[in-house]
């Protein structure tokens, strides 16, 4: 169904601040404080549903250049019309308006579909107060349905509408391989485990050559093998101008209680990518004075990184930490090691698993025994301790020896991204053992690592310089496999060198970080890079 909200509006020489500040986004933010307390907990989860605080949909639309005298914007997934109203307010308020503005608006949930029919009709009057012609389509209709219908083309499809710029709050829900939005995106070429990078995706497919798109999003697409084909899809078409980051994960949302690293991102379609990028950062959307710096579009992607990670260093503080970081240069595979997730994936194995250790069994090590270093085991409780030890579970287990194990997830009250201990098998059980799937393993040729080069990577892992800098590519809370690999490494012997400096108890977190230093941070005399840590 499609609402259509036109008028013809003289232009003038109408100042947008005479009249004094606009109420429209007082009275839409109210819409969605209004809406967020109606809406069923159930089914905002189900649909991925966070609306736009004010204060955050304000700085998004400052970030649009936008110098055309026709501006043909999408809002998709556009919930009350918080987004929408923010850019009204900000093309009003500027000195060189547009004379005509069209706006589509896609909302699939009629419940919110009524109040955003109300702020059209309210951007409508803020657009004829300040002499703007304005016209305005809402569409109750699925907009990964809609974008695929127009982009996918052929003799009888419809004519794919082309925007000027798009500015959005995408929902945000897991999409599953067998689920009718993954077979829609395929469809047009698009491979994505999340309906935010969808709605992106489509997105980027409506720009004309040129068109601006400003969104919020999760971090998390910025890196890892789940986005991967998705940046390489967007980073071909798209070139990023300016990326804001909120570093804190609750204020963004905080009436909606997400608990998300969240940033915002301006790109232009086929723009220059010699262009420098914008960073910048702070706690929340309110925060008067956030840090920022303007960087060269290769450090932000690096050319030829099949991966195509997007890294994001919004202050000096955190280039020193890169710089030392660049110090080291050796691969997992110029150390001799690898790095693997563990095999045990305990519901599937829930017949072999048992409370107790037995004549049978070998350690079963979960997350839980990562303790100060060293794995702890067993650690009675609610998790199983031990795998039964069969021909059925053979390929679950890994040889005697030492490993590094690292957490493939961080709990949110965690102070550390990146948390590493040593499996010792004279501390917890000679013989085979297994790894939980929650885990990563380093291992040499699928076996243990000599002792000293162990306690040295765990150091090194543990250390708040590599923390930090993991952070810089890493926007959630999830340690993949793929990120350590792409890790450059302190060399073996600096490793085991490193290793040997540390006893049968790892050090406090100051003395490892100083350690670290001594060991490892001998810059050369010309070189003058300060201590970030």
């Amino acid at each position: 169904m499609t609402v259509l909200i036109h008028s013809k509006i003289g232009t003038g020489d109408t100042n947008g601040s005479a009249d004094g500040p606009s109420p429209l986004l007082g009275q839409v933010d109210f819409f969605r404080l209004d809406a967020s307390r109606r809406l069923d907990p159930k089914q905002r989860s189900e649909m991925g549903q966070f609306m736009t605080p004010e204060p955050v949909a304000r700085l998004m639309a400052s970030m649009f250049e936008l110098r055309r005298p026709t501006l043909r914007i999408l809002d998709a997934g556009a919930g009350v019309g918080s987004l929408s109203a923010a850019l009204i307010t900000e093309l009003c308020g500027r000195q060189n308006r547009p004379e005509q503005i069209d706006l589509t608006a896609y909302e699939v949930d009629e419940s919110l579909a009524v109040y955003l029919a109300d702020t059209l009709q309210a951007c409508r009057g803020e657009c004829m107060r300040t002499g703007i012609s304005f016209r305005s389509e809402l569409l109750r209709e699925d907009f990964i349905a809609a974008g695929v219908e127009m982009l996918r083309g052929g003799l009888f499809g419809p004519e794919p509408r082309r925007f000027d710029c798009a500015i959005l709050n995408p929902p945000y829900r897991k999409i599953h391989s067998e689920s009718d939005e993954r077979r829609l995106l395929r469809e047009i070429g698009v491979e994505t485990s999340n309906l935010y990078t969808g709605f992106l995706s489509i997105v980027v497919g409506l720009l004309e050559p040129g068109g601006e798109l400003v969104a919020i999003t999760p971090r998390s697409f910025c890196n890892g093998p789940y986005f991967k084909p998705f940046r390489h899809l967007f980073l071909t078409e798209m070139a990023l101008r300016r990326i804001h980051v909120f570093e804190s994960r609750t204020r963004a949302f905080q009436d909606d209680e997400v608990l998300q690293e969240n940033l915002i991102f301006h790109a232009i379609k086929g723009g220059s990518k010699t262009h420098s990028v914008l960073i910048s950062a702070s706690l929340g959307p309110e925060e008067e004075c956030p840090s920022s710096r303007l960087v060269g579009y290769q450090e932000v992607v690096r050319p030829g990184d099949p991966d195509a990670f997007i890294h994001i260093v919004p202050d000096d503080l955190g280039q020193q930490v890169a710089d030392q970081m660049a110090q080291f240069t050796a691969s997992l595979g110029d150390c001799g090691l690898a790095v693997s997730t563990g095999r045990v994936v305990d519901f599937r194995a829930k017949n072999f698993l048992q409370m107790e250790p037995g004549s049978d069994t070998v350690p079963l090590i979960y997350p839980q025994n990562l303790r100060n270093g060293f794995v702890e085991w067993p650690v009675l409780g609610r998790k199983p301790t031990a795998l039964v030890h069969t021909q059925d579970t053979k390929e679950l287990v890994v040889p005697p020896g030492v490993y590094v194990l690292v957490k493939r997830f961080s709990a949110k009250e965690e102070r550390r991204r990146v948390v590493a201990a040593l499996y010792d098998p004279s501390r917890v059980a000679l013989g085979e053992v297994g790894f939980e799937n929650h885990l990563n393993y380093y291992h040499c040729n699928g076996r243990g690592l000599d002792y000293n080069l162990a306690k040295g990577l765990t150091a090194f892992l543990n250390s708040t310089l590599l923390d930090e800098y993991f952070r810089q590519f890493s926007g959630h809370t999830q340690v993949n496999a793929t990120d350590l690999r792409r890790l450059r490494y302190p060399s073996t012997e600096q490793l085991e060198a490193l290793g040997a400096q540390i006893g049968e108890a790892f050090p406090s977190q100051d003395e490892l970080d100083r350690l670290i230093e001594e060991e490892l941070l001998r810059m050369p005399e010309d070189l003058e890079i300060p201590n970030p840590v």
